[in-house]
C-alpha cells in the first residue's frame, strides 16, 4: 500500500463490482461479472487507485510472468483524469516489471489512440518503426 497526498494506491485487485463500473465509466465494453472475476483472478499483478473508497484508476499485468508480459486495463475515471493517477499506476507497474521480467523479455500494451506519448515516457516504442512492423490484435 502506497499513500499519495490525495489518493490511496493498493497493489491488489479491485472488487469485480468496482472493476466493471470503472470499465463502464471509461466507455469500455460491458462484461459479465463472472468473466470479469476470472480475468482479474488470472492476472499477474494489480494496482488500484482509490479516492476514499471509490476506485478511480487501475491497471494490471497479464502474461506468463517472465518472458512475455502485457500491460492491460490502464483506466482512469474521466472525472479524475489529469491528476497524475496514470503516473501512479504506471510507476507501480514499472516497479513490478523491473523485478519480474527477465533480460530479453517482451512487455507489450495497446495504447488508446492519442495516448501513445504517455507510454513513450516510460520507454515504450511506437510501432511500426525501422525494425518492427505494426502491432496487431483481434477482437472477438
Amino acid at each position: 500500500m502506497i499513500t499519495d497526498k490525495k489518493f490511496l494506491t493498493i497493489l491488489a485487485s479491485p472488487s469485480v463490482e468496482a472493476f466493471t463500473a470503472l470499465r463502464v465509466k471509461v466507455g469500455w465494453q460491458v462484461i459479465d461479472k463472472s468473466s470479469a472475476q476470472t480475468s482479474l483472478d488470472n492476472s499477474l499483478f494489480h494496482v488500484a487507485i482509490y479516492d476514499n473508497s471509490q476506485l478511480v484508476g487501475m491497471g494490471r499485468v497479464v502474461g506468463d510472468g517472465v518472458m512475455y508480459l502485457y500491460i492491460q486495463d490502464i483506466a482512469v475515471d474521466p472525472d479524475y483524469q489529469g491528476l497524475g493517477i496514470g503516473d501512479l499506476i504506471m510507476t507501480a507497474i514499472e516497479n513490478y516489471l523491473s523485478n519480474t521480467a527477465i533480460k530479453g523479455a517482451t512487455i507489450g500494451l495497446l495504447a488508446v489512440k492519442g495516448k501513445e506519448a504517455f507510454y513513450v515516457r516510460y520507454g515504450y516504442i511506437e510501432r511500426p518503426n525501422a525494425s518492427l512492423g505494426h502491432g496487431m490484435c483481434k477482437f472477438v
